[in-house]
């Protein structure tokens, strides 16, 4: 089973592996709210209800009574692992691990450097773990697969002291998409996953590009949190620190109501002001809305600038890959961004490019650089890295 707790929520995926066939999905949403909401798919139709879900300990119960109920499973003894994505492992977990009382404490102690994030995985872990007892409990760490980044792309310019003392440096998320491309790209391209030399852009809601130097991740964009690097859908990414001291200052506001601003209401809202969805901007800007065209182009321009800084780092790209919702499903988006990338010799070809959701080469065969369009799956990549551990 792979696990995705988030503060009021529980994404699940069971599968059948090593054959990664998926058995069944759902949500559990609004944990802990008036009229939560379970929702499960059983024989590919959507079963929904609304109910009280006091806790993610009662979301699991429910989750794995539903399971029995809806002839699924016929006991939890078919369960074998259950994989959890855990948002953030510091700088000492560099692989999936097992979860035992060791690597839970570790993760409770550095539970300040994502509190909104590692407090309900925690959660879900403990609420597994509790109902599942003999079952192992195996945590995918959204940093982890950056833990190959050199010091002198994931240390900040700032007093040493706050590094070895205070954990200050980037971290990077999205890892496990990140290592799902590259093992796929590399089986796409019939590579050892150690030839592969690639720039995957992972454009969501959330959004973040990274590296990948002989399959291994040598830089990405997001740092410290997931606020540093490109603008996104509620994220500012990249801005002069000296802005938050300012506007709390001109706004006689205290800075963690800045910061608030800057995660939750900037990015595609904050400069369109219409909404953080890609769809609403480019369906606004066709309408000639200024603002929602400028913010559609203000990101592009921060993809680009990554993406030929890691092209150069890398000493050379094979292929830039396209991922994520908008990533996988924006067309405009992606010819934008090659277009700008011209003077590197990437070409989209029109034809191609008009996909959304599949595997599909999108660059002409004159590129340069082949641009690829691949699906990610997470849940697969925790699956896989629960059962090696098993």
């Amino acid at each position: 089973m792979a696990v995705n707790a988030g503060s009021s929520s529980l994404k699940f995926q069971l599968l059948e592996m090593p054959n990664e066939k998926l058995i069944t999905s759902g949500i559990v949403e609004r944990i802990g709210m008036n009229k939560s909401i379970f929702m499960i798919k059983v024989d590919g139709e959507k079963n929904e209800e609304t109910l009280d879900i006091p806790n993610h300990a009662d979301a699991v119960n429910l989750l794995l009574n539903k399971l029995i109920e809806h002839n699924i499973i016929a006991s939890f003894d078919e369960i074998a692992g259950v994989g959890h994505r855990v948002v953030h492992g510091g700088d000492q977990i560099s692989e999936s691990v097992v979860l035992d009382e060791e690597k839970i404490k570790y993760l409770d102690e550095i539970i300040d450097l994502a509190p909104l994030h590692l407090g309900p995985n925690l959660t879900g872990i403990k609420a597994f773990k509790k109902l599942l007892p003999n079952v192992k409990q195996v945590g995918v760490f959204d940093t982890a697969f950056h833990q190959t980044i050199a010091e002198e792309s994931f240390l900040y310019a700032v007093p040493y002291e706050w590094y070895t003392k205070y954990k200050v440096r980037k971290y990077g998320f999205h890892g496990t998409s990140y290592k799902f491309i590259t093992q796929r790209y590399a089986k796409m391209m019939g590579k050892d996953v150690k030839d592969v030399n690639i720039i995957v852009a992972h454009i969501g809601n959330g959004a973040s590009l990274c590296a990948i130097k002989n399959g291994k991740s040598i830089d990405t964009s997001m740092g410290f949190t997931p606020l540093e690097g490109i603008p996104m859908g509620t994220r500012s990414g990249n801005i002069d620190p000296a802005v938050v001291e300012y506007m709390a200052k001109v706004k006689d506001k205290p800075v963690k109501e800045i910061m608030n601003i800057l995660n939750k209401h900037s990015g595609y809202i904050g400069v369109s002001g219409v909404s953080s969805d890609s769809r609403d901007l480019v369906s606004a800007a066709a309408k000639g809305n200024h603002q929602a065209a400028l913010a559609i182009e203000v990101q592009a321009k921060r993809i680009v600038d990554y993406i030929a800084s890691y092209h150069n780092y890398i000493g050379g790209a094979e292929a830039i890959i396209f991922t994520a919702g908008i990533g996988e499903n924006a067309k405009p988006t992606r010819a934008n961004i090659g277009s700008r990338l011209a003077t590197l010799g990437v070409e989209i070809d029109e034809e191609r490019n008009d996909t959304r959701g599949v595997e599909q080469l999108i660059s002409t065969d004159n590129s340069k650089i082949a641009v690829y369009v691949i699906p990610t799956n997470e849940e697969v990549m925790i699956a896989r890295d629960t059962l090696s551990l098993l």
